[in-house]
């Protein structure tokens, strides 16, 4: 399956992903003893996985007029930038603190062990436009959050969040059900 043409405006069928998920490694025991890690490179790598998992996150938001892709550091950067040009929409990085170079918002949030920020230029999102948010990954949902919280800060709105991979076990979308979560691979444990 090839990519359309990003100024096609006709939305794509619906897409079968159950493919995908033999395009990723299971990688037992990474970060550390017990977990087991998914590792997309091995479906980035394939041209024809790549392309279905771009059409299918773009063929959930084709017709809900979107502004603007925001992509959380560092695997969202993979999947904005070309569901940003699949939906005619800008993208915008969301970054670690001291990356972007002029004035930004910022937003800490709570880690399970300790903290972390997030920062976004203050000209990046205008008041009113509509917005997805993009990352390879829901687990726990809390960089999401944050990054939701500093979208509207702005005064964002959040057409949706999308991830590539969500671990449905550790209810990540509970955090975020105010809004269209749309997550095409689903891992239960």
């Amino acid at each position: 399956m090839s990519p359309s043409p990003a100024s096609s405006t006709s939305k794509p069928g619906p897409i079968n992903c159950d493919h995908l998920k033999k395009l990723i490694r299971e990688v037992p025991d990474f970060p550390k003893p017990g977990i087991l890690f998914y590792d997309i490179t091995t479906l980035l790598k394939d041209r024809v996985g790549f392309a279905t998992l771009i059409d299918a996150l773009s063929a959930h938001y084709m017709e809900k007029d979107i502004d603007l892709v925001l992509g959380i550091e560092a695997r969202g950067f993979i999947f904005g930038p070309a569901l940003a040009y699949r939906l005619n929409a800008g993208f915008v990085p969301v970054r670690k603190p001291k990356k972007l170079p002029a004035e930004t918002a910022k937003v800490t949030y709570q880690l399970e062990y300790g903290s972390d920020s997030l920062e976004m230029h203050k000209d990046a999102v205008r008041p009113g436009q509509r917005v997805i948010i993009v990352d390879d990954l829901l687990a726990t949902g809390g960089t999401c959050a944050a990054t939701v919280e500093l979208t509207k800060s702005l005064g964002g709105q959040i057409a949706g969040l999308a991830f590539v991979v969500e671990l449905d076990f550790l209810k990540g979308r509970d955090r975020l059900k105010e809004y269209d979560v749309f997550s095409l691979l689903h891992y239960s444990s």
